[in-house]
C-alpha cells in the first residue's frame, strides 16, 4: 500500500512542479491551429471522395 501512496505523491509532485503547462493564450492558439487543420483535411478528403465517385460513375457508365 505504501508503494501506491508513494507513486501518487511522486506523480502529483511531478505534475505540479516539473510539468510546464501552456498559458490560456497558447492553448487557444493551438486549438485554432488544430481546428483549421481539421477543416482543411476534411475538405481534402471530401474532394477526393467526390472526384473518385464521379470517376467511378463515368467508368461504370461506359459499360452499361
Amino acid at each position: 500500500m505504501t508503494k501506491i501512496k508513494l507513486y501518487i505523491e511522486e506523480a502529483f509532485n511531478e505534475l505540479v512542479h516539473k510539468v510546464s503547462w501552456p498559458t490560456r493564450a497558447e492553448l487557444q492558439s493551438s486549438a485554432i491551429v488544430v481546428l483549421v487543420a481539421s477543416l482543411i483535411i476534411a475538405v481534402v478528403v471530401y474532394l477526393m471522395d467526390a472526384s473518385f465517385s464521379n470517376i467511378m460513375k463515368f467508368i461504370y457508365g461506359m459499360f452499361y
